[in-house]
């Protein structure tokens, strides 16, 4: 709110837009008499009256600036016009300009205190603050509606708030795959069948290969688990361990892929699945002995030390010892907690959470239950049609056409990719940690953020970063390799997994997968080397989106030429 103190220093000129009449203010100081609205200019005849005043008056007290009424001319030292509504000041309606010292009325200020300042009536527009004189010459800084300011979509504007463009791109996908959703439907009819997904893992309904192989893998996991229990107790050397351990570990792998490929009542689904536990359980296994390998070198290097136990001691004199410490973690329900938590580093001690959230697991569970119904109704009535349909172009070396039904498959195959990676890394593993009550719960980051293809594969499956990093990785750094050697032999391995979970189920070999991992090397440095930020982020999500649907149609094709074009 404008104080009348400002109005008095302000300059000569200035107009009042907020005061019945014209007038200006030089410079001076102001005083308020009474509780009235009228203002007289001291050494001017003129009088400014705010509307509607009342009983009492205020004075502006000026010095020798004339103001203006309506009604009347003011002279210096003359009385201006009578008002309506001013009060008793006799026929002229003026008051008499005082030549004593002014006494001080109700509501005025008494002498020796600070002044009141002047509010403006109610009801009044406030004046607009006026800028300085230097900054605005014009006076025109009520009017001023801009200023520099970059445009949103500018980089050097620094916003950063795309929300809306983002929920855009989703409901222009929605829409796009909508579409051709309602095209499926109109070409091929509902193709969605439960019970074909029930053959997928079955040929025989009384032989269950698979689940049986499942079952079995419990007898790997219990030679590890007695075989360190001879380590810890000493009753076999380190090199027989480590050569039962390496025997345990290779019969894990050969042993399920021999079954595969002999019996043939196992299905391709099946045996993945079945080879899926199997590696699972091989890393696993790995994690166990080298942990509990490196407890032993701990303890024989503390016991080389001869350092007596310090820590808070019991009523006994006995070493208080919190959680469980070598060779007290060999045992069945230590070993089939690790077997069953969502990780593939063993640990003696796992961190845990307090409690479990039902709230939490429910939806989790529900997640589950939704996603995979979702992923089997995308598979059968949207990519196994297309899949069928990109047969006869391969067969004709019709490349145009090839091309066509890549990119038409890649849709669906990526849209699949990413359901399966939401239902097994949150929604899966998830329930399985919220039930055993695992603490560490970083299944991922923020792979989708990748401006290279190294931050992708370190970021996108963290229980297998983990143990690569651990378990492989370093160990190599610490025996002198280089850092690329190291890297590429993480790739080699990663390569001969992929290979041996598609090639072994589908019981062929055409090195498909293990070529499209070992390519990640090249692409990894070109895209390091050439592309940086957003356009490296593109080139990630580009490998992703067409190069898994190439090494499909691959396999697909080979496997459709070896089993039913050969029959025919």
């Amino acid at each position: 709110m404008p104080r009348l103190r400002s109005l008095a220093g302000a300059r000569p000129g200035l107009h009042i837009p907020w005061c019945r009449g014209t007038g200006t203010v030089a410079e001076g100081r102001s005083t308020r008499e009474g509780r009235g609205r009228d203002y007289i200019s001291r050494g001017a005849a003129g009088r400014v009256r705010w509307p509607g005043g009342g009983a009492g008056r205020s004075t502006l007290e000026g010095r020798g600036e004339q103001l203006t009424q309506p009604g009347g001319d003011a002279a210096p030292g003359a009385a201006g016009p009578a008002e309506p509504g001013m009060g008793e000041r006799g026929a002229g309606g003026s008051r008499r300009r005082r030549s004593g010292p002014r006494r001080p009325s109700a509501g005025s200020p008494a002498e020796g205190e600070p002044e009141r300042e002047a509010e403006p009536p109610r009801g009044v527009p406030e004046p607009a603050a006026e800028p300085p004189a230097e900054s605005d010459p014009d006076n025109c800084g009520d009017f001023r509606c801009h200023k520099v300011q970059e445009s949103l979509l500018s980089s050097s504007s620094g916003y950063s708030n795309y929300r809306g463009i983002l929920n855009w791109c989703v409901v222009m996908l929605v829409l796009s795959n909508a579409r051709l959703f309602l095209e499926n439907l109109i070409k091929y009819g509902i193709l969605v069948d439960p019970i074909q997904v029930v053959s997928l893992f079955l040929k025989d309904p009384y032989s269950w290969p698979s689940l049986c192989l499942v079952i079995v893998a419990n007898v790997f996991a219990l030679v590890a688990l007695h075989t360190e229990r001879r380590l810890a107790a000493g009753s076999i050397s380190e090199n027989v361990g480590s050569v039962v351990h390496a025997f345990n570990l290779l019969t894990i792998l050969c042993f399920p892929a021999l079954v595969v490929l002999v019996v043939s009542s196992v299905t391709p689904v099946g045996a993945v699945f079945a080879l899926s536990i199997y590696t699972i359980l091989f890393l696993k296994l790995f994690s166990f002995r080298d942990v509990n390998k490196w407890c032993r070198a701990r303890g024989r290097a503390k016991a080389a030390r001869v350092r007596p136990a310090s820590g808070p001691k019991k009523a006994n004199g006995e070493v208080a010892q919190s959680g469980v410490y070598y060779p007290a973690n060999l045992t069945y329900k230590d070993m089939y907690y690790f077997l069953f938590a969502p990780t593939l580093c063993y640990e003696l001690n796992f961190p845990r959470s307090p409690r479990i959230r039902k709230r939490f697991l429910l939806r989790r569970l529900f997640e589950m239950l939704f996603f995979i119904q979702l992923l089997v109704g995308l598979i059968q009535q949207w990519m196994v049609p297309t899949i069928q349909n990109s047969m006869k172009p391969f067969r004709d070396m019709d490349y145009s056409r090839i091309i066509e039904r890549l990119l038409k498959l890649a849709v669906p195959n990526h849209l699949i990719w990413l359901i399966f990676f939401y239902w097994f890394f949150h929604s899966s593993l998830n329930v399985l940690a919220e039930v055993m009550q695992f603490g560490d719960r970083e299944f991922y980051r923020d792979w989708w953020n990748s401006e290279s293809v190294t931050y992708f594969w370190q970021n996108w499956n963290i229980p297998v970063h983990k143990w690569c990093l651990r378990h492989f990785y370093k160990p190599m750094i610490k025996r002198g390799v280089s850092k690329w050697t190291a890297q590429t032999a993480v790739f080699l391995a990663s390569a001969f997994f992929h290979e041996y979970l598609v090639s072994v189920p589908l019981k062929m070999f055409r090195l498909w997968a293990f070529m499209g991992m070992m390519a990640q090397i090249p692409l990894a440095w070109l895209v390091g080397k050439f592309l940086r930020g957003n356009y490296g982020n593109a080139a990630v999500w580009i490998s992703l989106i067409i190069g898994q649907p190439i090494a499909v149609l691959m396999y697909v094709h080979d496997y459709y030429v070896l089993n039913y074009e050969g029959s025919q």
